[in-house]
């Protein structure tokens, strides 16, 4: 039984509109990045609270806490946002999160990303070392223009970092638009490593972000092999379907839902079932 949850703020701004429409799709987990047009970090504490109770309201788990560490410059001050990482395992405590999806610093444009190598992986370190101490996992998500992009520099930071509480998010989505076959090119060498898959789909042609199974992200070889190995972990959709905003991209309510269906349809193929 794979287990669904996504990025519900791609639903609404509004925290209760994320829960009800969640909910109405039969999820029963969300990864909460931002609520009210707020990054999750930056709630107060009544904020939190009133999150905690709504989703207590929908029947919903957190899966994840969808944060924004590692998305600084790599030669900006990183003490500040070691400190904003502390913070991230305190909220994911009290939402109940196993997991937060961190990144690996974005590289200026120009500068080779192998030339900051050493100062990524000090970071990635003492990152890894905050989920120890908080009991939670770091997820690295794989992303464009950060050290991370692309798979030989994923398995870079995982293996070379070593610690069990820094794991991989698989985006097929964000590896095909730095020109990367996900499936052919990363799966073998990064599956050991994953422990979370987003669900976004893209084309090679553009870079434009298409439903799952829409474009060349390869998610049914990916589908297939996870059912092979024995994954059992989260999927997390994050459709990217709608207008960017600060967060992502505010899908809304119908097309989460078309982005739901579409990777629903996949399992529903591939006879999986899901919860």
């Amino acid at each position: 039984m794979w287990t669904l949850s996504g990025f519900a703020d791609e639903i609404s701004d509004d925290f209760t509109e994320q829960c009800q429409v969640a909910a109405g799709l039969g999820l029963q987990f969300i990864e909460v990045r931002s609520a009210w047009g707020i990054n999750i970090l930056d709630l107060d504490a009544q904020q939190l609270a009133t999150v905690r109770q709504t989703l207590a309201d929908h029947g919903l788990a957190v899966s994840s806490i969808g944060s924004p560490i590692g998305k600084i410059p790599i030669d900006e001050d990183f003490e500040p946002h070691l400190q904003r990482a502390r913070h991230a395992g305190e909220v994911a405590n009290l939402l109940g999160a196993g997991f937060i999806r961190i990144f690996s610093f974005f590289i200026q444009d120009g500068s080779d990303p192998d030339d900051h190598r050493d100062e990524v992986l000090r970071r990635m370190t003492a990152l890894a070392d905050v989920a120890t101490d908080a009991g939670v996992i770091m997820l690295h998500e794989n992303e464009k223009e950060i050290y991370g992009d692309i798979p030989r520099r994923c398995l870079d930071i995982v293996t070379s970092v070593d610690s069990p509480n820094l794991k991989l998010a698989w985006d097929p989505a964000n590896f095909v638009q730095v020109g990367v076959r996900p499936f052919t090119e990363g799966y073998a060498d990064l599956r050991p490593h994953v422990a979370y898959v987003q669900i976004k789909d893209a084309l090679l042609a553009d870079a434009s972000v298409v439903v799952a199974g829409a474009g060349d992200g390869e998610l049914v070889e990916t589908v297939r092999a996870l059912r092979a190995d024995g994954f059992d972990g989260f999927f997390s959709l994050e459709p990217h379907l709608g207008e960017y905003t600060a967060f992502g991209a505010l899908s809304g309510p119908e097309l989460f839902t078309k982005a739901w269906q579409a990777f629903a349809d996949i399992l529903k193929t591939e006879e999986i079932a899901y919860a």
